[in-house]
This record gives C-alpha cells, structure tokens and sequence, in this order.
C-alpha cells in the first residue's frame, strides 16, 4: 500500500507525477507543526525527485523542487523525540486505527497516530545549493 493511498485527497500529487509519486525516502523536512485546533499535526516537505512531466507552469518557472504538506487531524497520539536544523527523513504513513506517521532522521523522530490525513499543499520552487 502506497502513502498516497492513505491520504483522503491524493488527486493532485498523483496527477503531477502521473500515477507514480516518489516514497518518502530522503526527503527534507522544513517543519512539523502542532495545532491545537483539530488537534492536528502539520509536516511540509520537499519530495526527493522532481516529475518528468511537470505542470507547464512550474516548467516555465524553472522549477525543480515539489513540496507538499501533509496535515494529519483528530491527532490522537504524537512523540517527539529531538529536532535538527538540517533533517533529511524517512517518512512512512501507514494505516494503524487511523493513520500513524513516522519520521525518522539523524537525532529525530516523530510519531503520530491521526483520524486522517490530508494533502493540505503542492507547490514547487527553485532550490538552489546554498
């Protein structure tokens, strides 16, 4: 079972990377926030490839990075343990009495377990080695 096919709205993210979108394998993370409202947590990302076929819009922007928030709400159960500065993470999403998230870096990991999870945004930018 693919994460997407945990995710109440994965239409968008399919359709940009027609049918195939990348597992959560070394992807950065920018953020993992919590509301109290929901409760939710909130995870946004960049995926680790690029499609090949990217929408024309983001083509003629020069585009080479998509980026994604995942909101997981009805947030039941979530761990903490260390954050980075820099993390590049192993994130998995699996269906558990809802959905359970797990990242996993270097001095992190974040568990959760939600009533669902949503794709809350996509958008892409240019991201350049600093």
């Amino acid at each position: 079972m693919t994460w997407t096919s945990l995710v109440q709205n994965p239409e968008g993210i399919t359709s940009v990377y027609q049918g195939s979108p990348p597992e959560l394998l070394d992807v950065h993370v920018h953020e993992v926030c919590l509301h109290r409202d929901g409760p939710a947590l909130r995870v946004r990302l960049d995926l680790p490839s690029y499609p090949e076929n990217p929408p024309r819009k983001w083509a003629a922007q020069g585009f080479n990075t998509v980026q994604i928030e995942v909101t997981f709400s009805g947030l039941r159960e979530v761990k903490l343990n260390g954050f980075s500065t820099n993390m590049t993470a192993t994130i998995s999403i699996e269906e558990d009495t809802g959905v359970q998230i797990h990242l996993s870096a270097p001095g992190s990991d974040v568990r959760a377990v939600a009533n669902t999870a949503i794709i809350s945004k996509v958008t892409a930018y240019l991201n350049t080695p600093e």
